[in-house]
């Protein structure tokens, strides 16, 4: 499984805005993700609810992982996102 931990670089955390742009991201990668809080429980990432539920502040560490072949770009990207508070996915790293 690869695994990426992150903090969340929102300052307002994954609410409403950045929670849709890293929903957007985490469907468009075209793998299946899951995130969660450091020692918390996997979500699907690609769920608004879920990741709304999660309840994530700024600067709170989160994990992103994946059991699909080849997702570690898709990882990357969407790590990339979270750190640094995005507007949108990155294409490259």
């Amino acid at each position: 499984m690869a695994e990426r931990r992150v903090n969340v670089g929102w300052a307002e955390g994954l609410h409403a805005r950045p929670a849709s742009i890293f929903v957007r991201a985490a469907t468009a990668s075209g793998v299946p993700v899951t995130i969660a809080k450091a020692d918390g429980t996997p979500v699907n990432a690609a769920s608004m609810l879920a990741v709304l539920g999660l309840g994530a502040q700024g600067g709170e560490e989160i994990v992103l992982a994946s059991e699909a072949e080849g997702s570690d770009a898709a990882l990357d990207r969407l790590a990339k996102l979270v750190a640094e508070g995005l507007e949108e996915l990155p294409e490259t790293v």
